[in-house]
């Protein structure tokens, strides 16, 4: 009975992590429907001083799902991880919501975090989004989310072109971008993103004691972009802004020698 009752309350991980080389622990955490493998060539151009942890999250990259609330599930069982394997002396180089991890695991536990990169990623989506918009008022079940969630393939497929046009300059990049939220499990893809938008960490950013490099798109507006992060990054002290020169989104797809070099240069320090 009680491995019966195991089985059924169990639920899978809410990561995979896969570990290559030795050396200072780097925790590369992706984008939001984002596998892990989106950091590789990042990976390489690191050299061998590294011990990269590349995660890929529950419900994306093929992986099971998991129940709601995701993302918190996520950034807890990464804390317990981080504590299980006795990481100490962390790097972490996070993309958009891997940013946010990045943030919150920074914030929790700022005496194993050495360094941080944050790269495109913004502690408040929803201000900028949905200003004036509370936390609170947005839910799992909305009509926008059941309508993403009971949409044909067709139609969806269409609406992710889109989306991820806006993501990359590279149209074979934006291709692959839409692959990844195409085999997404849809509800996490739904309910998942409502999680984000949900997010407010400005509260936790002076628990960071870590130098925090944060590396910003400069797609459509550089100047008002960099005026949001310097705006939402006003309570976090030792921080360096940097703008890309012409890229969207995903940076390390439109300026990706700007990117390792911004990296390289602020581990080396």
């Amino acid at each position: 009975m009680l491995l019966a009752t195991l089985s059924i309350t169990a639920q899978p991980a809410a990561f995979h992590i896969e570990k290559r080389g030795k050396g200072i622990p780097v925790i590369f955490l992706p984008g939001f429907a984002t596998p892990g493998t989106v950091w590789n060539e990042t990976i390489k151009h690191l050299g061998n001083s590294y011990q990269a942890y590349i995660v890929s999250y529950a419900g994306f990259n093929n992986l099971p799902a998991i129940k709601m609330p995701w993302y918190n599930t996520i950034k807890e069982e990464l804390l317990a991880y981080i504590s299980k394997e006795n990481l100490t002396g962390i790097y972490v180089v996070g993309h958009s919501m891997g940013g946010n991890l990045a943030t919150d695991l920074a914030a929790a536990m700022p005496q194993r975090f050495k360094k941080v990169v944050l790269v495109d990623a913004i502690p408040c989506m929803r201000e900028l989004m949905m200003p004036g918009v509370a936390a609170s008022q947005l839910q799992y079940e909305s009509p926008y989310n059941k309508q993403l969630i009971e949409m044909k393939e067709v139609p969806f497929k269409a609406t992710l072109k889109m989306m991820s046009s806006n993501m990359t300059m590279d149209s074979l990049k934006a291709d692959s971008i839409m692959h990844w939220m195409m085999i997404a499990d849809r509800q996490t893809f739904v309910y998942g993103y409502t999680d984000l938008l949900k997010l407010d960490l400005r509260e936790v950013l002076p628990a960071i004691t870590a130098p925090v490099l944060i590396l910003g798109a400069s797609f459509p507006n550089r100047e008002v972009i960099k005026m949001n992060f310097e705006k939402q990054y006003a309570a976090l002290a030792n921080k360096q802004i940097e703008m890309a020169p012409n890229s969207k989104h995903f940076i390390m797809f439109d300026e990706p020698n700007w990117l390792y070099n911004s990296i390289n240069t602020f581990f080396s320090k």
